[in-house]
């Protein structure tokens, strides 16, 4: 059996020191660029991400508060459960950003559309593939008021 550990493999490099700085996703502020770098031991695993535009970029919320169960997602009349918000603040402070890549030096991916704090963990990047990832019919409970 392996461990249950996770280990980062990077760090954001962001304009963003503390929360409150940062859009409440990332995507709302499009032209702010960012550097992921990824720890040297896991550098072979990053190429040049040659016709890859955007990544999915998993983040460890390090700040966020680990306790709170529910939130009060933009748009809703009410709190929700923690489970039905994008709230930062949750039991694993995992985040899920799309950025978009704007270039890659070495070990540095400069990146735009992340929602992240200057040191930021990432435990993962995988490529972001329209064709599977994006679904068209999804609902948006956020705007529909519940």
């Amino acid at each position: 059996m392996q461990s249950a550990e996770v280990y980062p493999i990077g760090i954001v490099t962001s304009p963003y020191r503390k929360h409150g700085d940062a859009p409440r996703q990332g995507r709302l502020d499009p032209d702010v660029e960012m550097a992921i770098e990824i720890h040297e031991e896991y550098a072979a695993g990053l190429g040049d991400l040659a016709g890859i535009s955007h990544i999915f970029v998993l983040l460890w919320f390090d700040r966020a508060s680990r306790t709170t169960l529910t939130g009060h997602p933009p748009g809703a009349t009410q709190s929700r459960p923690v489970f039905a918000t994008r709230s930062p603040h949750r039991p694993n402070p995992i985040g899920l950003d799309i950025g978009k890549v704007l270039g890659v030096d070495g070990r540095i991916i400069r990146v735009s559309g992340l929602d992240a704090l200057d040191g930021t963990p990432v435990l993962d990047i995988k490529p972001y593939v329209p064709s599977l990832d994006a679904v068209p019919d999804a609902t948006e409970p956020f705007r529909t008021g519940r």
